[in-house]
């Protein structure tokens, strides 16, 4: 396969370069999963791992032969050239890449002439006959080969010359491309900019760029080299990687399409992105960042008042580009900043028909600042503010009954167990009902008692669970008295929730969001 100079590659490195963040170890089976999902958003190369130096790669690579049907993307094993003093044939790494199978193999050598003599103890020569007889020996065998020229920057601001000369070496070995790395990740876009053309400058071969994210800068660098004549770009799912991270593949993806109008993915991946980012995300068990650009669920959320009246008339006007074309959707925050135009674009976006209702609409918002005052949040709680939103219209759903009391306890007992127990007494279509249930926790048992009152009356509730509780501390006057807010997260098997409470006592906080919980389930699902 020959590709010309004018082709333009997404190189993604989660596998490898991405999986040394800390915190995450993949399985070989989360490996493949991954290499699977990379290939959706359609990146060009997705670098497996190290064979050879780590068995799980290794094995990634051996399941790959028969596990992986790739569509867009080639896989690439990363590896080092040959030890000094080794004949290249003789050197069990650069064995152990050919054995890998990958059609492309992706090598790393020391372009810094302070670490070839200080990391690898050898001549400069000799480390440029290392990358030569490396490339030519798997070039020879019928694999693309790619040079990550690490330390590339810093190497250059020593010595502007031997990182030139690797990849001088590279290319005439019969490398396809060598990449520039800012492997300590120091850079800022003026500089990549300023090095990556006067290199292009230098030499003939399709040149890369692969960027760390010490200074914030990775995309920002990237782009940068870009701009100066990189077709070549390396990235990471979410910007994983060592330290603060690598470019994000995703903003890349995103800058590159929609900003400087390059194909660097089919046009029908480009709606994969969010999705893509969260599953990986899933996989590397790492919340996904809500405020992360074009993927995040608060890329394109808006809270202000003026911004939601502008996007009323037009949404243009306060989004950089369609959610819908990565993959996103627009969300309208209601907060104490919300006014009358956030809740009548909330309320569309929940399916709640507004139309006629400008005293409501006033209504909602009143009470939104004055529950927001006291310690409310609905820009996370959606259920609870559709419930506040309906409870303002004309056809507002009744509510299912009618409190007496609630109790709940908890025992200790000698032997270490600890018992919650719940009950509640309620008026349901005018019937007493007085239900008790033990759980694993007081907001558990209340939960469980309060739906055993309720489901002969509302059998949807049957397959209602609790699927997550948050609770925050909200410190008031000073310090001198404090209030809770519970946020809890509902499911029916199908879809989830969100609904809040806040009191000064934990568990009257949990009742609120509990009832409003089970209130958004008969809502969800009415019984005829």
């Amino acid at each position: 396969m020959t590709t010309s100079e004018t082709d333009f590659h997404v190189f993604d490195t989660t596998l490898r370069d991405g999986a040394q963040r800390e915190g995450i170890s993949y399985s070989v089976a989360d490996k493949l999963a991954v290499a699977r999902l990379l290939d959706e958003i359609g990146v060009g190369f997705i670098e497996g791992g190290w064979p050879g130096a780590l068995p799980k790669d290794t094995e990634f690579f051996s399941r790959a032969r028969t596990e992986l049907d790739l569509k867009h993307a080639q896989l690439v094993a990363f590896g080092s050239t040959r030890k000094a003093g080794v004949r290249v044939e003789e050197d069990p790494q650069v064995r152990a890449l050919l054995d890998a199978g990958s059609p492309v193999v992706c090598l790393v050598a020391k372009s810094d002439v302070r670490h070839v003599r200080e990391a690898l103890r050898t001549t400069p020569e000799e480390n440029l006959a290392m990358v030569a007889d490396t490339v030519a020996f798997l070039v020879a065998r019928g694999r693309r080969v790619f040079l990550d020229c690490e330390h590339f920057f810093d190497g250059h601001a020593a010595d502007p010359d031997y990182g030139v000369r690797v990849l001088q070496a590279a290319f005439d070995a019969g490398a396809e491309v060598g990449v520039l790395c800012d492997t300590n990740g120091g850079m800022l876009p003026m500089g990549v900019g300023r090095v990556v053309a006067e290199v292009r400058s230098r030499v003939s071969g399709k040149l890369g760029i692969h960027c760390q994210d010490d200074t914030g800068c990775a995309v920002a660098n990237t782009l940068a080299a870009v701009e100066a004549g990189v077709t070549h770009v390396q990235g990471t799912a979410n910007g994983y990687g060592e330290r603060a991270g690598n470019a994000d593949t995703f903003a890349l993806i995103g800058n590159l399409v929609t900003k400087m109008g390059i194909p660097a993915v089919p046009a029908e991946c480009l709606p994969e992105l969010q999705r893509v980012s969260h599953a990986i995300a899933e996989l590397a068990n790492i919340a996904p960042d809500d405020h992360q650009p074009y993927v995040g669920a608060s890329a394109f959320a808006h809270k202000a008042g003026l911004h939601a009246s502008a996007i009323k008339v037009s949404p243009e006007l306060y989004n950089h580009l369609d959610p819908a074309v990565v993959g996103n959707d627009m969300r309208i925050l209601v907060t104490e900043m919300a006014g009358r135009a956030s809740v009548e674009l909330k309320g569309r976006e929940l399916g709640v028909d507004l139309a006629g209702q400008s005293d409501a609409i006033g209504r909602v918002v009143d009470q939104v600042k004055v529950l927001e005052a006291d310690g409310w949040s609905f820009e996370a709680a959606d259920a609870s503010f559709e419930l506040l939103l309906r409870g303002q219209l004309p056809d507002a759903p009744p509510p299912l009954f009618e409190l007496e009391s609630y109790k709940t306890s908890v025992e200790h007992w000698g032997n270490g167990v600890v018992v919650s127990e719940a009950t509640v007494k309620v008026h349901v279509d005018g019937e007493r009902v007085i239900s008790t249930a033990e759980g694993n926790g007081p907001v558990n048992a209340l939960d469980n008692a309060l739906r055993q009152a309720l489901v002969h009356r509302y059998p949807q509730l049957a397959d209602v669970a609790l699927a997550d509780y948050k609770v925050r501390i909200l410190g008031w006057k000073g310090g001198t008295s404090a209030t809770t807010r519970v946020l809890i997260d509902t499911t029916d098997g199908v879809g989830e929730w969100t609904t809040v409470g806040v009191h000064a006592n934990i568990v009257e906080a949990s009742w609120h969001a509990l009832v409003d919980a089970l209130t958004y389930a008969v809502l969800r699902h009415p019984q005829p």
